[in-house]
């Protein structure tokens, strides 16, 4: 079986891209405007800001190409599990 094959469909060229397009605007605005993502009492929801944070840190580590060999790191960092979580990010950015 190629190597490809068995890496799976995830690692072209088209997710590499879709993960730098889904992580750089989210990340830019929770650097630039991070108020964005406090709830109706004025604080932040830690557990939802961490989660959305390994989802941006799994899309810089995909989108600029990197493929970790270990098991545990390839689990923690799956492109689709980051997709995921970055999409967790837009959603809590959606009532503002």
């Amino acid at each position: 079986m190629p190597t490809e094959a068995r890496r799976g469909a995830w690692r072209g060229a088209w997710s590499r891209a879709l993960s730098l397009v889904l992580c750089v605007p989210l990340s830019v605005v929770l650097l630039v405007q991070p108020t964005l993502l406090l709830d109706g009492q004025g604080g932040y929801s830690h557990g939802s800001l961490m989660l959305v944070l390994w989802g941006v840190s799994i899309g810089y580590v995909h989108g600029m190409g990197f493929d970790p060999l270990a098991w545990a790191w390839r689990l923690a960092f799956q492109p689709i599990l980051g997709w995921c979580l970055m999409v967790l990010g837009y959603a809590l950015l959606l009532p503002h």
